[in-house]
């Protein structure tokens, strides 16, 4: 099983594809990363030899930040926002949305479940 950056990749995937699994490579990156390292785009994951992932690692370690370092890196930035009390700080200090989204009635990924209105009381009805 190919392990990258601390990521086990799925065997059955082509090579293109498994590196997307990687927290910070996307379809274009994991192109790049395969050129760069001159292997076929093409090819499955469990079809790479040792050497191919060598040079794949040394390309993303070459490259930059990918998983635990950019996941870090992201939260340093999002807390140095709420540091400085900058708007998109307080905005994710609230946890509502950052973009200037609409609020009013959407927004419930950041905002959350809905919270439970008071139950009415029942009107006693005539009898």
């Amino acid at each position: 099983m190919a392990r990258i950056a601390g990521v086990d990749l799925p065997p059955q995937k082509r090579a293109q594809i498994g590196l997307t699994y990687i927290y910070g490579i996307g379809r274009p990156r994991a192109t790049k990363i395969l050129q760069e390292a001159q292997v076929s785009l093409d090819k499955r994951v469990r079809d790479l030899s040792e050497e191919e992932l060598a040079r794949i690692r040394a390309v993303i370690d070459q490259q930059g930040n990918v998983e635990g370092d950019l996941r870090k890196q992201m939260q340093l930035d999002i807390k140095r926002l709420m540091d400085i009390g900058c708007y998109r700080g307080l905005r994710h200090r609230r946890g509502l949305p950052v973009r200037g989204q609409r609020t009013h009635t959407n927004a419930r990924t950041r905002k959350g479940p809905r919270r439970a209105t008071i139950a009415k009381k029942k009107v006693a009805g005539k009898k």
